[in-house]
């Protein structure tokens, strides 16, 4: 695997009132990797993805893509880095009012695709990737919820992207269907694409996951090979991961702890 960081989180500060998200946030992300990031509900995963596409803005820090810088980027001058990069959302976010061959077709038609043979083409043989030939003119409404989750994927890797996000890929599903995800997203892995995985589900870590890079007292506290994640790993990742945070939990306490290990 190549070292070259594609992307890169650098002292990232976040606070909105009361509340400080982060607090010296580093993270690098290496080309060829998928790094699965953990961390308990409300504590910024989600909102780093947004902050790469620079949906949303950090108070201060650095968060470089591909090299160039992100935070300080005009709007109009995301288009081609955005490009590069596609996510799966959580809530799936897809347009109730399309049928599932428009949905998916959507960032082609952004990309300034204009065949409509070429974009029908497109859309059936990513849809064959992710298992659900055949569904192009069904409406999201008709669609189980891991269907939806197979579209939402299949609409952010139809135009072939050099990063992937996955946000909660397998939320909410049945083991069946997390399973259908999981082996998707292994089949993307094997084919060299760059990843970033949020997710509390330790068996798509396991599989799909180089490294695993946990989210808490507002930075990041451990990262590490996959391999290593339950012997080497801290005991407030272990502890996470088994679930066993306890009641009196002392931030100072676990930054000594960190600070020892």
């Amino acid at each position: 695997m190549q070292e070259e960081p594609v992307l890169v989180f650098d002292g990232l500060q976040q606070r909105w009132g009361d509340l400080v998200l982060y607090e010296g946030l580093d993270l690098t992300l290496r080309r060829g990797e998928t790094l699965a990031l953990i961390g308990r509900s409300g504590t910024g995963k989600s909102v780093l993805l947004k902050m790469a596409l620079r949906l949303l803005v950090p108070d201060a820090g650095s968060i470089r893509a591909f090299g160039e810088e992100v935070t300080t980027r005009s709007e109009p001058s995301m288009f081609d880095l955005r490009q590069r990069i596609g996510m799966m959302f959580q809530n799936y976010a897809l347009f109730d009012s399309l049928p599932v061959v428009e949905n998916i077709a959507w960032p082609l038609r952004v990309a300034g695709w204009t065949d409509e043979d070429r974009i029908r083409a497109r859309v059936v043989e990513t849809l064959e990737m992710v298992n659900l030939p055949g569904i192009e003119e069904k409406r999201p409404a008709e669609l189980s919820g891991g269907m939806k989750k197979r579209v939402s994927l299949a609409r952010a890797i139809v135009t072939e992207p050099e990063i992937l996000f996955y946000d909660g890929p397998t939320t909410g599903l049945d083991p069946a269907n997390a399973k259908r995800v999981d082996e998707i997203m292994v089949k993307l892995k094997e084919q060299g694409v760059t990843a970033i995985l949020v997710t509390h589900d330790l068996r798509s870590i396991e599989l799909c996951a180089d490294r695993v890079a946990m989210l808490h007292d507002r930075r990041i506290c451990w990262v590490g090979p996959t391999a290593t994640l339950p012997q080497e790993s801290p005991q407030v990742v272990r502890d996470f991961l088994t679930g066993n945070f306890r009641k009196d939990y002392d931030p100072n306490r676990v930054a000594a702890e960190l600070g020892a290990e």
